[in-house]
């Protein structure tokens, strides 16, 4: 681009930003969005608003045939939102862009498994991480962002806040957790953070003024390294966690109802295509759940 075109798409560029955040859009979608924005214009060298649809046509099928369909949907939402909300102009769809429909079912560890991997897991930090995910069943951002505030060992329940969809909720919190989490606490004292992020002593207020977690891509290496040394062959992630205490819990008769709404799905259908069905039974899931982790047979690292 030259210098006309490049200051012309700063200018667009700051508009489309403004215009996701006033309507609404997380920061991680904010992110995307404009990457992607910024790549579809770094592949033409031009300004985005001189794209035609032949152009964006080409470029899309560049992208099925050498990226994710993820990322083919979410090009497509975001050149689509910079058209719409920044240029006023219809978007011109382009039929090209369908994800096809795959159902996958993801592998399930046992409880065995998930015992031998939290036991075998070198450094407590990760013991602790890959236990609270496991038995709070959460998302990978969601057990890095816990916070002391968010820990209620009075009413025995984790606020998990903000989470997908930007929601809150709350989940029992099993004792053998709350243990867990204070052992490792202790270790470090951070005044906000469970999982603080860096080496210790951990600087509560750093530079940038927002206290930084334990970083995320140390813990999905972590937990194949681990699942690895366990010989476990199946396809393990932070993810596997979440997804086995989903159906560890439908086993034992928990009703899809309670799941769901420990798993903050929004929809039944998302819990029913995520866990693998068992015959529903009305318990208490609070009880289920301090039961389900009370079993698990852990050899913990000494701090």
């Amino acid at each position: 681009m030259n210098a006309q075109d490049h200051a012309r798409f700063q200018f667009l560029y700051q508009r489309y930003l403004t215009e996701l955040t006033l309507r609404g859009k997380s920061a991680r979608t904010i992110d995307l969005y404009a990457r992607c924005l910024r790549q579809v214009s770094d592949y033409f060298d031009t300004c985005p608003d001189q794209l035609s649809t032949d152009q964006l046509r080409q470029y899309f099928m560049h992208l099925v045939e050498h990226r994710s369909w993820s990322l083919v949907k979410i090009t497509r939402n975001a050149v689509q939102s910079f058209f719409q909300y920044v240029l006023d102009r219809p978007w011109e769809y382009v039929p090209i862009v369908k994800s096809p429909k795959v159902q996958t079912l993801q592998d399930v560890l046992s409880q065995q498994e998930v015992g031998e991997l939290i036991s075998r897991t070198r450094k407590l930090s990760y013991q602790v991480y890959f236990l609270s995910t496991y038995s709070l069943g959460l998302r990978l951002s969601e057990a890095l962002h816990l916070t002391v505030a968010d820990v209620d060992s009075h009413l025995m329940r984790v606020h998990v806040r903000c989470g997908k969809g930007k929601k809150d909720r709350f989940i029992p919190l099993p004792l053998v957790t709350l243990e867990a989490l204070r052992h490792y606490w202790a270790t470090h004292r951070h005044p906000e953070l469970i999982f603080p992020g860096g080496q210790p002593p951990f600087d509560p207020i750093p530079a940038g003024g927002k206290p930084r977690v334990m970083d995320r891509g140390g813990v999905q290496k972590a937990i194949k390294l681990v699942a690895r040394d366990c010989g476990i062959r199946k396809n393990v992630h932070i993810h596997s966690l979440r997804h086995s205490f989903a159906t560890h819990l439908l086993e034992d008769g928990v009703n899809l109802r309670s799941i769901q709404t420990l798993l903050g799905h929004a929809s039944p259908v998302t819990t029913a295509r995520y866990t693998r069905m068992t015959a529903e039974a009305q318990q208490n899931s609070a009880l289920m759940i301090n039961a389900l982790v009370a079993r698990l047979r852990i050899d913990w690292v000494a701090s």
